[in-house]
């Protein structure tokens, strides 16, 4: 009964530290993109943005499984624009419970994903939270589209979900179009 309750108690406190928080961000154009660890599905430790240093770099947010399909629609969008940018799709989990099963997701991810693509998909758990206030999370299901230029700052940010209006934009201010 004991070793129950014990349970119950550590089951109490995970699900506690995996409480969501909504939060309006805090970035506007011209900043510095915040420095946070990831590993992409191919096994590989990143450090955004120091990792991409030296090119324009596109990094899409998602923070729900819902958000993959306005994740979709923009990477179908700058294929189909052939928009010529290092692309990045970051799966972004705040709280301790999803840190603490992070190996098990992403491997639901990877079994979701061709295994070429892996690269190009860096998880982020621990600094989960930090990149949410940074970028709000108002409206989860929506994907937040970051242009880094080569020294980290951020040049366009979009979190209204896909259009072709912002698609754009985007590649007005890249200077693709």
């Amino acid at each position: 009964m004991k070793s129950l309750l014990a349970l119950l108690l550590i089951s109490l406190f995970a699900l506690g530290g995996c409480a969501s928080y909504e939060y309006p961000g805090e970035l506007k154009l011209g900043d510095k993109m915040i420095d946070v660890k990831g590993s992409s599905l191919a096994g590989q430790n990143f450090s955004i943005p120091e990792d991409f240093s030296g090119q324009n770099t596109l990094l899409i947010f998602g923070y729900k499984q819902d958000a993959q399909f306005d994740i979709d629609r923009w990477l179908i969008g700058l294929d189909m624009t052939s928009t010529q940018l290092p692309v990045y799709e970051i799966p972004t989990i705040q709280g301790m419970a999803p840190r603490m099963f992070s190996s098990m997701i992403d491997n639901g991810m990877r079994k979701g994903i061709p295994k070429s693509l892996w690269k190009g998909v860096i998880t982020v758990y621990e600094d989960g939270d930090a990149i949410q206030r940074f970028t709000g999370n108002i409206n989860p299901n929506n994907a937040r589209v970051m242009l880094l230029d080569s020294t980290g700052v951020i040049t366009y940010f979009y979190d209204q979900g896909f259009s072709v209006e912002a698609l754009n934009e985007l590649r007005a201010i890249h200077g693709t179009e």
